[in-house]
């Protein structure tokens, strides 16, 4: 703290305080001492001056006292790098993809009509993801009643009557969303019924292609084949991709993809489709195999891009949560549908209607 705070600085010749005098031994270094100045003090007395205190140098720290000098690190082993994370739970998605490729392969080869339904189930589950996310994410109301009716009614349609009867079915089913529709208040009336029609032709419409296989002799091993090539064409772009993807596919739609992953798609589509028509295809070439399968890899891949594209515009990374490792159920048709078609046509082509 600053002398000054205290009062009035001291007199010329001021040593000590006020009631001892001047300091013996010392010589005034102004007027003598006033006695009067000690019967008679000022009203506010200066702070004494304390003479410094030398300071007292500090002996150095014994060796024992000192603090031991830090003990050199071991040298740290390089960190190994880390490994790519497949995104998902990779064994719940096994399991689950097990258990449903149990099901449909029962259903299919002991009773038709149980695969049909299985089929129903799949579009009208897939219709309620996809209407339930238009709406929460776009506020599009696609009247779900009118298409899981038509829905399902569509794909029976498709294996009783063949592709008449399920154009017929998919004219109805577009003709009862409008009428559906009427029921509500006519804002958003255009956008809501554009939306039930275009879920009518990407869920059930696509599906029946797959209850048209069915109804061939051969009928169980062409959609066999089908989800055969379309599991295998998943198979190699996911495993290729993962190990030795670098250049991005289609960056702005889905990033995980790459060309590397689309080559693994395309040979491991094309062996496949080689050995299922050799073994399983009545009348097919090896040669045939390799073109459906080349086609397969194109339009399960184009699907996935598809449903990507739907995905990113609602601004979710899954269609559902039905599936533990998978997602929803429209996540497992997006490269199923688009391919259905391409491969009973080609069949058609290749081997006939049967």
């Amino acid at each position: 703290m600053n002398d000054s705070s205290w009062g009035a600085p001291p007199r010329t010749g001021y040593w000590g305080p006020p009631d001892q005098g001047p300091a013996q031994g010392a010589a005034p270094a102004g007027p003598a001492y006033d006695a009067h100045d000690a019967l008679y003090p000022a009203e506010t007395q200066p702070m004494p001056i304390v003479p410094d205190v030398p300071e007292v140098p500090q002996e150095p720290m014994s060796s024992a006292s000192q603090p031991a000098p830090e003990a050199p690190r071991a040298p740290q082993a390089p960190k190994a790098p880390q490994k790519k994370s497949a995104g998902r739970d990779l064994g719940a998605a096994i399991g689950v993809g097990v258990a449903l490729g149990a099901v449909i392969v029962a259903s299919l080869f002991i009773v038709k009509a149980v695969f049909i339904g299985v089929i129903a189930v799949a579009v009208v589950v897939g219709l309620w993801e996809l209407t339930s996310r238009l709406e929460e994410r776009k506020g599009i109301k696609a009247p779900l009643v009118p298409l899981a009716v038509g829905g399902a009614a569509m794909v029976v349609a498709g294996y009783v009557r063949g592709a008449e009867g399920a154009w017929v079915a998919m004219a109805l089913t577009a003709l009862a969303v409008l009428v559906w529709r009427m029921t509500e208040p006519p804002d958003g009336y255009l956008k809501d019924v554009t939306a039930g029609v275009f879920a009518a032709f990407y869920v059930p419409f696509l599906a029946t292609f797959v209850a048209l296989m069915l109804t061939a002799d051969d009928g169980a091993q062409r959609v066999l084949t089908f989800l055969l090539l379309t599991v295998v064409s998943d198979t190699g772009a996911y495993a290729i991709g993962w190990r030795f993807g670098k250049h991005k596919l289609a960056p702005r739609i889905s990033p995980g993809k790459t060309r590397e992953g689309l080559l693994g798609a395309v040979t491991f589509a094309m062996a496949g489709g080689a050995l299922c028509m050799e073994f399983l295809i009545d009348g097919g070439t090896w040669w045939q195999g390799l073109l459906i399968g080349l086609a397969v890899a194109a339009s399960a891949t184009l699907g996935d891009l598809g449903e990507s594209m739907i995905k990113r515009d609602l601004g979710i990374k899954d269609m559902g949560t039905l599936l533990p490792g998978h997602g929803g159920i429209m996540d497992r048709l997006d490269s199923l549908l688009p391919t259905a078609p391409v491969v009973w046509l080609l069949l058609v082509i290749f081997v006939g209607s049967g």
